[in-house]
């Protein structure tokens, strides 16, 4: 069977300077860039937020990084991120790009998708496992950021669907807010993630 490589996130807002930046966010990119050619196929994820997302704390006139209960659970509230069409969404200008398919997730206003494979009510596809599973992929390496939210619950969400998983910490940085990435390492080894 084949294997794939999925690069969540590495794009300009999430990195040094940008709106929700994770510390060291583009000392990964050259590392990524060097194994992509390993893999049977490259998958890129993007942030894709429109103006006024529900998971912003300006959209709440709220401070952000508290967290709020959406219809969908506990959601944190972002500084406003990733929004289509700027700079901020635009992959890290270093990161390869040719890849076999882009996903755009947290287009949807009311909803966040931290989940390369769902969005955060758990059920709603992104369309990723549909694609891998016709690709004949079963064997997933994540990297990207950040490691305690869209790496950990793409992890997650891969691991539940059946897929052999390895997240490369090396090549992913963390937020670690209130202890996330601790907890973080702690859910994804629990479910039989590899991390490297």
């Amino acid at each position: 069977m084949a294997h794939a490589l999925i690069v969540i996130d590495i794009q300009n807002d999430f990195c040094p300077g940008g709106a929700l930046a994770v510390a060291g966010g583009d000392e990964i990119v050259s590392g990524v860039n060097a194994i992509m050619d390993s893999y049977d196929a490259v998958i890129l994820t993007q942030d894709w937020h429109p103006r006024g997302h529900s998971s912003f704390a300006t959209t709440h006139d709220a401070d952000p990084f508290i967290t709020t209960q959406m219809p969908y659970g506990t959601q944190v509230l972002w500084p406003d991120h990733c929004i289509q069409n700027t700079n901020g969404a635009a992959f890290h200008p270093d990161l390869r790009t040719d890849a076999d398919m882009i996903i755009r997730k947290g287009f949807n206003t009311a909803i966040d998708s931290y989940s390369a494979f769902f969005e955060n009510d758990r059920t709603t596809p992104t369309g990723l496992e549909g694609y891998l599973r016709t690709r004949g992929i079963d064997t997933l390496t994540l990297v990207g950021l950040a490691t305690d939210f869209c790496v950990k619950f793409s992890a997650l969400d891969a691991a539940r669907l059946g897929f052999t998983v390895t997240v490369r910490t090396d090549l992913c940085r963390a937020i670690d807010m209130d202890g996330s990435y601790a907890t973080a390492r702690s859910d994804m080894r629990a479910a039989a993630i590899t991390l490297l």
